[in-house]
């Protein structure tokens, strides 16, 4: 995974309520076992009709709307647990997903990705949606390392949770394999010393 630190970026708003996992990427996607071309299919049957064409009313297709974080109604990523949702999103480019609510299996294949869910207020989140609203090239910045996200529009910031694990993971570039292998002393001390 990419290191995460920071990020400056405009966004993409979708404020849509309980999306679930087979709006994110439909089920009949889900034959591939590489994570390659998923991106492309992200929001498939919100972005495209039935021949194939872009419907311009939908959000990814609006071209004053781009960069590398969603911001998402209350309870995204809802209904299976297919952690394809997760590689479209990142595939896509997303880094962050912003909500003031993530379903548990979703928030987890996020950040085993490497897309960080941020959970915000509900308040914090409808700011956002009228900041980019106003001006659609209104940025927000996360700073991991502070668990802060700031509106640049309005100047206020707000807290987030993560877990210490996950964040070290982040800031490191770190999947769980990576950090196992970051233990690797420690863990040839440990055997050697009670083993």
């Amino acid at each position: 995974m990419d290191r995460f630190i920071t990020l400056t970026s405009t966004v993409v708003p979708l404020p849509v309520e309980n999306v679930d996992t087979d709006q994110i990427i439909p089920a009949r996607f889900l034959k591939a076992t590489s994570k390659e071309g998923f991106g492309d299919n992200l929001f498939r049957d919100w972005r495209y009709d039935e021949h194939g064409q872009p419907v311009s009313s939908f959000v990814l297709n609006n071209p004053l709307y781009g960069g590398s974080i969603l911001v998402a109604g209350k309870n995204f990523g809802s209904g299976s647990s297919r952690e394809h949702a997760a590689w479209a999103i990142s595939g896509y480019g997303f880094r962050v997903v912003v909500s003031s609510f993530f379903a548990d299996i979703f928030r987890n294949n996020a950040m085993n990705n490497g897309v960080l869910p941020v959970v915000v207020s509900a308040g914090f989140l409808a700011g956002i949606f009228a900041s980019v609203e106003t001006n659609p090239c209104a940025t927000l910045t996360i700073d991991l390392p502070e668990q802060r996200i700031t509106d640049n529009f309005t100047g206020k910031s707000e807290h987030f949770a993560i877990n210490a694990y996950k964040k070290e993971c982040f800031l490191n570039g770190f999947d769980d394999i990576d950090y196992l292998l970051s233990r690797k002393g420690t863990i040839e001390t440990f055997e050697k010393t009670y083993y």
